[in-house]
């Protein structure tokens, strides 16, 4: 991303977390990390010293290393619907709030359904968008707490973004995403020939992301269904695959 190091750091066992450095003003952002020790050995190795965490949502496997981080000194940023459930936040927001790192500016972009105050972070001037586990390569997050409409809602608006626009996702969920995808769109191409590189990478244990929207408006089931109803279908199909 232009301006900003981005940092892909795997926690637990098929988690990412993201270490966002601005080389201009020295300030490094720690997104959803899952575990403190990888987070804070990614960014010493550096020289870096992480002084803000964002979280997307609730779930532990996103914010169970928020305490050792803050005890440095961090401030922590998160959904103000999900205040109750992040003890660990100073500041909370909502839908079009703006985080900042440095000079970069972030958009705050609520996308219900994952979690039901589930937030998203766009940094339009970048190209960078951290989404949780709203939005994942080739899939989207279940719907544990929100409805189809929601996610159904979340994936015409990211959609939107520009297609350049990276998708950094909290998981490593796209090979299993990817064969699901097949069995909804066997003849689609384009998603034929990314499972090819998909399966190439995971035989070397290399990351599948970040993707990008393109990527996604190409070859995600669910940003490409038509409607709720058949996001849903789908949905449940994924819940079901076992591939």
């Amino acid at each position: 991303m232009a301006g900003l190091e981005v940092i892909r750091v795997p926690v637990l066992s098929d988690n990412y977390a993201w270490l966002v450095h601005d080389p201009a003003s020295g300030e490094t952002l720690a997104i959803d990390p899952g575990e403190a020790a990888p987070m804070l050995d990614a960014a010493a190795a550096r020289g870096w010293r992480i002084g803000q965490v964002w979280a997307t949502h609730w779930h532990t496997d996103h914010i169970a290393g928020i305490p050792d981080i803050k005890a440095g000194g961090a401030v922590v940023t998160g959904p103000a619907a999900e205040a109750a459930r992040i003890p660990t936040l100073d500041r909370t927001v909502a839908q079009s709030d703006v985080v900042t790192l440095g000079g970069h500016r972030a958009a705050v972009i609520e996308t219900p359904g994952h979690t039901l105050g589930h937030v998203v972070f766009h940094f339009a001037k970048g190209g960078l968008l951290v989404s949780g586990d709203t939005l994942f390569a080739m899939g989207c997050g279940r719907l544990f707490e929100g409805t189809p409409e929601q996610m159904f809602a979340n994936m015409l608006r990211l959609a939107d973004l520009p297609g350049e626009t990276g998708v950094y996702c909290g998981h490593e969920y796209t090979q299993s995403n990817g064969r699901y995808a097949l069995t909804v769109e066997p003849d689609n191409a384009g998603l034929v020939a990314r499972m090819t590189e998909v399966d190439a990478l995971r035989a070397g244990n290399e990351p599948t992301v970040p993707s990008t929207i393109a990527l996604e408006r190409a070859t995600n089931p669910f940003m490409r269904a038509s409607s709720a109803d058949e996001l849903a279908e789908r949905r449940a199909g994924k819940d079901r695959f076992r591939g």
